[in-house]
């Protein structure tokens, strides 16, 4: 038989062949046998120099012809193939991945996280307490008795007479302070509260807090002030200035509002109602039966304690106008932040 007739011979046992193939696996063997660097057409290739030189060009040319018919048949073959696999939902590892989905945190988080990254560069300390407290905790050592008509200001969640969801992150205060005392302290108190609230634009039953305290020699109220606008420009921008209102809080006296400069910069906007400020925290000098609580002597140390929703953070650094955004799961809402 000639060399000619040979990959001829190949070339029709493997387009026979190839029919019968049932699988990529089975595909890829046929590949190699019939068109790999060491298979039967190949094999027959190498013969061209040993033939005569009208043999030879006869040869090539059956050749070129049965490569070009077995690459056609293995490419017809293999989306044939595929098709197949497809249909019966049936692996077929040579197809490309489906990437994995991936998520992001939600701005709750990623606003919980920035802030407590902007306190642990000036000193504090992240302290987690309880989401379920005792009544003492959530009110009494923190200067609000049974009876004191300054429990009005919190709705509160009872769990049984003398359990609660805790109202704000406050009471880590005093588990604060017995855990450090007598050493100075200087920590952080992120955790979830919640209020048996109607829920608005503005309010939601559940939320998220930072609680911040510090208690040692020589605190004042313009350590507070020093501190936050640390936090507020590296927050809000570099830009913005931070002022003290007169307000009331049980546990801390004197207390304050503390309000940072709008996005407008003192022009005037709807989003302060014209005024050029935000409110973003409360707070004030620890009062003196809070620090006793703590295991501190009041005669000796004195503190500052502030407190400031996450969820209100990301408003005033966002522009969000409704707090029930964050928590109704509307991905457009979400995904802009991921």
């Amino acid at each position: 038989m000639s060399l000619p007739e040979q990959i001829l011979a190949i070339q029709s046992a493997a387009l026979e062949q190839v029919t019968t193939v049932g699988s990529v696996r089975d595909l890829e063997d046929w590949r190699v046998r019939y068109l790999g660097r060491k298979g039967e057409l190949a094999g027959a290739i190498s013969q061209l120099g040993a033939v005569s030189s009208d043999e030879r060009r006869a040869a090539g040319q059956a050749a070129n012809g049965a490569k070009a018919a077995l690459q056609e048949a293995h490419s017809a073959k293999l989306a044939e193939l595929k098709v197949s696999a497809k249909q019966d939902n049936a692996l077929d590892v040579t197809l490309p991945g489906i990437a994995p989905v991936v998520g992001g945190l939600h701005l709750t988080r990623h606003t919980l996280y920035e802030i407590i990254r902007i306190f642990t560069g000036m000193g504090f300390t992240v302290f987690e307490t309880n989401e379920v407290e005792s009544d003492e905790y959530n009110f009494g050592l923190l200067n609000l008795p049974p009876d004191h008509p300054a429990r009005d200001m919190w709705d509160t969640m009872y769990v049984s007479d003398d359990v609660v969801l805790r109202t704000h992150t406050s009471p880590g205060q005093i588990r604060a302070m017995r855990q450090f005392n007598p050493e100075p302290l200087r920590v952080i108190l992120p955790g979830k509260c919640h209020r048996y609230e109607a829920v608005d634009a503005s309010h939601e039953s559940m939320f998220y807090q930072v609680e911040g305290l510090a208690v040692g020699e020589g605190i004042t109220l313009a350590s507070l002030k020093g501190v936050f606008e640390a936090f507020a420009q590296q927050m809000f921008g570099s830009d913005r200035k931070v002022r003290f209102r007169g307000s009331y809080f049980p546990f801390t006296e004197p207390s304050v509002e503390i309000d940072i400069t709008c996005n407008c910069l003192g022009a005037g906007c709807a989003v302060c109602k014209g005024t050029g400020w935000l409110e973003v925290s409360g707070g004030g000098m620890v009062h003196p039966t809070v620090v006793r609580n703590g295991g501190y002597d009041p005669d000796i140390v004195s503190g500052f304690a502030f407190g400031m929703g996450v969820e209100r953070n990301a408003m005033l650094r966002h522009g969000i106008d409704d707090i029930r955004h964050f928590y109704a799961n509307d991905l457009r809402f979400l995904k802009q932040f991921a």
